[in-house]
């Protein structure tokens, strides 16, 4: 790929990479709940599962979902369930956000939090569309070039991540006033309900 044409395919992607939703949501959650080395590992679950996104929508994954109805609901309940289930989680266990001596301690692996991330990106279809709506238009019409898909994968998981990265760091400062029950009983119940309505809203989603 020509540098200038990757070099335009970053500018496009920056807003997509950036804009709200539930992957950005998971990672301020992360944040706040487990600290900067537990969104650094979502953050690389959501980056692992935008890859595999990549290389599923250039293998045609992504015309299934705009042309298949039947296909676009079954993921959209799946993913919609799985955002619901994760809101509903963090609503009810307490344990996610520990307070102990004035700090917050961490109840969760890295692991657990990478394939967590992994879901909720491979789940949402709304990211697959954004891929089958953005690749094509720097992909050559000849055919499948994996040196190409694998360029535009992994240039768009890098975007995310850097920006799940920022937000890990940034998060740091906002932790730290939240080391108590009261503000953090308010920050389970906030962001719970904040997953819960992504998940409602996937399930309303049209394409």
């Amino acid at each position: 790929m020509p540098i200038d044409l990757w070099l335009v395919f970053i500018a496009v992607s920056l807003l997509p990479a950036v804009s709200p939703g539930p992957a950005v949501m998971l990672a301020i959650s992360n944040t706040l709940r487990f600290g900067r080395n537990a969104t650094l590992a979502s953050a690389a679950g959501n980056a692992t599962g935008l890859v595999i996104l990549g290389y599923a929508v250039a293998l045609g994954f992504g015309a299934l979902m705009a042309a298949s109805a039947v296909a676009f609901t079954v993921l959209k309940v799946i993913g919609a369930a799985y955002l619901i289930f994760i809101g509903l989680k963090i609503w009810r266990d307490k344990s996610a956000f520990h307070v102990e001596d004035g700090v917050l301690i961490a109840r969760k692996s890295p692991r657990k939090l990478f394939l967590e991330a992994l879901l909720v990106s491979i789940t949402n279809p709304k990211a697959i569309l954004v891929i089958t709506a953005l690749f094509p238009q720097f992909m050559r019409a000849d055919g499948i070039d994996l040196t190409e898909i694998s360029v535009l994968s992994f240039t768009y998981a890098a975007l995310c991540f850097a920006n799940h990265a920022a937000i890990a760091y940034a998060g740091g400062h906002m932790r730290r006033f939240l080391t108590s029950a009261k503000r953090m009983l308010w920050v389970r119940r906030i962001t719970g309900t904040l997953f819960v309505g992504f998940g409602a809203a996937l399930a309303a989603a049209s394409r």
